[in-house]
């Protein structure tokens, strides 16, 4: 009899979860609260039209399809949904405190403050008042975030500390997209961004690769690039592996994967946030897959399942992601695709927004109109190919 396995989400991010567990064999049971999302288009898939963040609806769901294990991919929010059927029906997942630090930055910093876990200089706010009091302890330039958003959605940096309209914008500009209120603003940390892509199995937390990261810089820091493995080598990249592993116990992490990212800044590296989940923006559905040979969609599935996942690392190549430059306007036309996709190591181009469709500057990840993706015998060649592909790419927006 085939093993049932509930996935919360069933977009363009869980996709390759869906797929990953039908190919295994098993009966796979959506849940998402767009009847028309892709992932109820996999053949046998069991559709639930119900939001991820719904947990007694999923709960009751869950126990009428008698489901084995339960797992989201690459998105925050469902995590307490997971934990809280995990609890319910005695499956392997995280417990409801493990998800409400892996999901409320405010509730995170304080949790990797008590451990000793390396952060920033942080304030949580609950009003404008507050918010005010708090900018005021600040010397250097801060970040203002909503304390419980995803994808890079809400983030303002203050360059200038002194510009007082600057620092109203940030506030309110970041408010509207926390669900309880809370904004958290914190020192801004100078240096290289990184993450670590983790699986932890019986209380053993294990790096399987570290991320190079590429942003838009101020003021929202949208992701526009990774690469792996790292560029940093030795002793660095062991600090980096201990303080992803020491975040990972701070919050609770025991079985199963995270996405930690850290800033490596003159004082060594620090905690920028992490989730208790597979990493987003292809990381860790292709670039993992591609530099090490892990895959990590089909360890998580097996981790939830209770079963013993595969993570032993079968290769050592490059793998890099670059997305499109963009600016508002409507998309008149996107050329070039077949020679960019003749280019040496690319694995794959997609087009998120296409012809006829609006878009807006790079605020958020969603806004991101496409991408590249590449393998190679290194980081530095990958990059490389994903550069020569986007040459070849000409878009017209109007």
């Amino acid at each position: 009899m085939s093993k049932k396995i509930m996935i919360l989400g069933a977009s363009i991010l869980q996709l390759p979860a869906i797929e990953k567990a039908k190919e295994m064999g098993m009966d796979v049971i959506a849940v998402d609260m767009n009847p028309e999302a892709i992932g109820f288009n996999v053949p046998g898939v069991i559709k639930e039209v119900i939001s991820t963040i719904d947990a007694p609806a999923i709960v009751e769901a869950a126990k009428r399809h008698q489901i084995d294990g339960i797992m989201t991919l690459a998105t925050d929010m469902p995590m307490r949904s997971v934990a809280t059927v995990a609890k319910e029906m005695g499956l392997i997942g995280i417990d409801a405190d493990t998800a409400l630090k892996a999901t409320n930055k405010a509730e995170m910093r304080v949790a990797l403050q008590a451990e000793g876990v390396p952060i920033p200089k942080f304030f949580k706010v609950a009003n404008e008042e507050e918010y005010t009091e708090a900018v005021k302890q600040f010397t250097v330039p801060f970040i203002v975030k909503p304390a419980d958003s995803s994808g890079s959605r809400g983030i303002f940096e203050v360059i200038d500390i002194t510009d007082q309209k600057l620092i109203k914008e940030a506030y309110s500009y970041c408010r509207p997209f926390s669900r309880v209120g809370d904004v958290v603003v914190e020192e801004y940390m100078s240096g290289i961004e990184v993450s670590v892509e983790t699986l932890s199995v019986d209380g053993v937390c294990h790096v399987i690769q570290i991320t190079d990261k590429l942003t838009t810089g101020a003021p929202h820091y949208v992701e526009m690039g990774h690469s792996q493995p790292t560029k940093y080598g030795g002793e660095i990249a062991e600090r980096i592996a201990e303080v992803a592993k020491a975040a990972n116990r701070a919050i609770g992490i025991k079985d199963g994967p995270s996405h930690t990212e850290i800033i490596v800044t003159a004082e060594g590296p620090k905690i920028v946030e992490i989730g208790a989940r597979l990493g987003g923006d292809n990381i860790t559905t292709h670039l993992v897959p591609l530099s090490t040979g892990v895959n990590m969609v089909e360890c998580c599935i097996k981790i939830a399942l209770g079963e013993k996942p595969d993570i032993e690392h079968k290769w050592s190549k490059g793998a890099a992601i670059r997305y499109f430059q963009q600016t508002a306007g409507v998309v008149k036309s996107i050329e070039g695709i077949e020679e960019a996709e003749k280019v040496s190591g690319i694995q794959q181009i997609s087009v998120v927004h296409d012809v006829g469709e609006e878009v807006t500057d790079v605020i958020s990840s969603g806004s991101r109109m496409g991408f590249v993706i590449a393998q190679d015998e290194n980081a530095e060649i990958a990059i490389k190919d994903c550069y020569d592909a986007l040459d070849k790419i000409k878009v017209v927006i109007a």
